[in-house]
């Protein structure tokens, strides 16, 4: 069967086992954008790797999601709907650079009861492990959720994680939650970050970026900026 696929089409396939469920849009905007009639193509590809039973799908959802073969998700399963969140903050930050090193639903401790961020990527040179809460949840169960991170953080297994550079430091990432709702959560060894959106990061980096641009030229009139590092 295998000969059947084109490249385009392993990459289709590898996306959706990746994050597990995506949806027809999506597939568009990344994989058929540049096409004369992209959706019109998707659709094609589509049905024909469903037909060749490389994937699997769910037409609960308009437009269409697909699924890896294996899925142990039901087709009307709310997992689906995490999945889709954990993708859409996915393309947000490939709107302004595509991360590296994504792990969708990460468990770098290896143990249960241990940190599971949605996902683990390196977005603009810095390694970030997100939660995305798309329900509101007490000021204790989120301050227990940063607690492990600390736990972890002291732990030293993080310095050992395969995406560490060999050629500097280990680090500790940033955590960030994407929620609509701001936690009064703490820490004094981990930098947490609370933002509704990617786009909310960028605006925040792009302020800073800005600011320190005017600082360093108030002082340095022949300065061209610096390079902002968001960990």
């Amino acid at each position: 069967m295998s000969f059947r696929l084109s490249q385009r089409d392993k990459d289709i396939i590898a996306f959706i086992n990746q994050f597990r469920a995506v949806d027809r849009d999506s597939l568009v905007d990344l994989f058929f954008k540049q096409l004369k009639s992209p959706v019109n193509a998707c659709n094609s590809v589509m049905v024909r790797l469903y037909r060749l039973g490389v994937i699997e799908r769910t037409q609960q959802y308009s437009p269409t999601v697909y699924l890896p073969v294996d899925a142990k998700i039901k087709k009307n399963s709310q997992k689906i709907l995490h999945f889709l969140s954990v993708l859409d903050v996915y393309k947000q930050m490939c709107a302004y650079s595509v991360p590296k090193h994504v792990i969708v639903e990460d468990k770098p401790t290896g143990r249960k009861g241990g940190i599971e961020p949605d996902l683990f990527c390196i977005f603009k040179g810095s390694p970030f492990w997100i939660e995305i809460q798309r329900n509101q949840y007490s000021e204790q169960k989120m301050q227990a959720k940063i607690n492990l991170y600390e736990e972890f953080f002291f732990s030293d297994e993080w310095k050992a994680l395969q995406w560490q550079s060999e050629d500097r430091a280990a680090l500790f990432p940033s955590v960030m939650v994407i929620t609509p709702v701001r936690y009064a959560v703490a820490s004094n060894h981990i930098r947490i970050i609370q933002v509704a959106s990617i786009h909310e990061l960028m605006e925040k980096y792009k302020s800073s970026s800005k600011q320190q641009k005017e600082a360093r030229s108030k002082t340095d009139p022949s300065s061209g900026g610096i390079k902002i590092n968001l960990t």
